[in-house]
């Protein structure tokens, strides 16, 4: 089995997770709507995941939704004393798997009863706030009144910790006159990265940066410099691109995601792969439009 116990670890919150972790968005339908196609299979890679080291597992009540959750609670629950669930709210899904924006005050509070029922858990670890200004990426605009919301529940105990997703560095500042964000969840990978000054601006302060769609997403990274990389290195590109993110800050957390047992694997091995200076040279090019 592979493992990831010389992974190093990184505070979220008050917890030292592993920087490699695992985001359990995919374990639900096409589309993350509906329930997977194998739910044992999806079982199996929560398992896998935990039995391989993995502290810091990142979900959402509205992938499925609550199909991830439950499958999380029914796979290990009751949990390990190290694992970390991070999970987010600000968002619904429409009936025709649409994603949209829950901000009000009801949305917010029932999504976090919602996330603590599906989980099994009295209160909740980590939870972001995912603003949806825009979906496809940040967007200025006040964050103040939905993240009050989360804040109140925070000192009710409901919530350790909050963090932020999709927002500006402008929005985390404002955040954090509310209340202490423990880490941002931005869109950045090896092709993606519009939030290069932020990530070291959160390293500074000691603020977890944990990148979505870590390997393209729902449209996965293609490069012939990364499969270049990839072969001289036997590797897989996707070991690379996890290994480039790996080694560009020590406040990146990973979260890839699978619903197969096998990738589980090969994304966790990423851990190790050593990418020598030139080919990290070569690898930070891709972003400046070499392909």
């Amino acid at each position: 089995m592979t493992t990831i116990e010389q992974s190093t670890r990184f505070n979220l919150g008050d917890r030292a997770v592993k920087r490699l972790g695992y985001g359990a968005m995919q374990l639900a339908g096409p589309g993350v709507f509906g329930p997977p196609r194998d739910p044992d299979a999806a079982l199996a890679v929560l398992r896998e995941a935990v039995a391989a080291g993995v502290n810091h597992v990142d979900t959402s009540d509205f992938y499925g939704p609550h199909i991830t959750n439950r499958l999380i609670r029914e796979a290990l629950h009751p949990y390990p004393d190290d694992l970390v669930i991070v999970t987010k709210v600000g968002a619904r899904r429409g009936e025709d798997a649409s994603w949209l924006p829950a901000f009000s005050r009801e949305a917010l509070t029932q999504a976090v009863h919602d996330n603590l029922r599906n989980l099994g858990l009295d209160v909740l670890d980590v939870v972001n706030l995912r603003i949806m200004f825009d979906v496809h990426g940040p967007a200025e605009g006040s964050i103040e009144a939905p993240l009050t919301v989360l804040a109140e529940l925070r000192q009710q105990g409901l919530i350790r910790h909050v963090g932020l997703s999709n927002v500006t560095a402008t929005q985390i500042a404002e955040g954090r006159r509310i209340c202490p964000i423990v880490c941002v969840q931005n869109h950045y990978n090896l092709a993606h990265r519009a939030d290069d000054a932020l990530i070291d601006d959160l390293a500074r302060e000691g603020t977890a940066y944990v990148p979505y769609f870590p390997l393209g997403g729902f449209t996965p990274l293609q490069s012939s410099t990364l499969s270049d990389v990839a072969q001289r290195l036997s590797a897989s590109p996707m070991q690379v691109a996890l290994a480039w993110l790996y080694r560009r800050a020590p406040n990146i957390l990973l979260i890839p995601g699978t619903s197969s047992v096998a990738h589980l694997r090969a994304n966790l091995a990423a851990a190790e792969l050593d990418l020598p200076a030139d080919e990290v040279a070569a690898l930070d090019r891709i972003a400046a439009g070499h392909s």
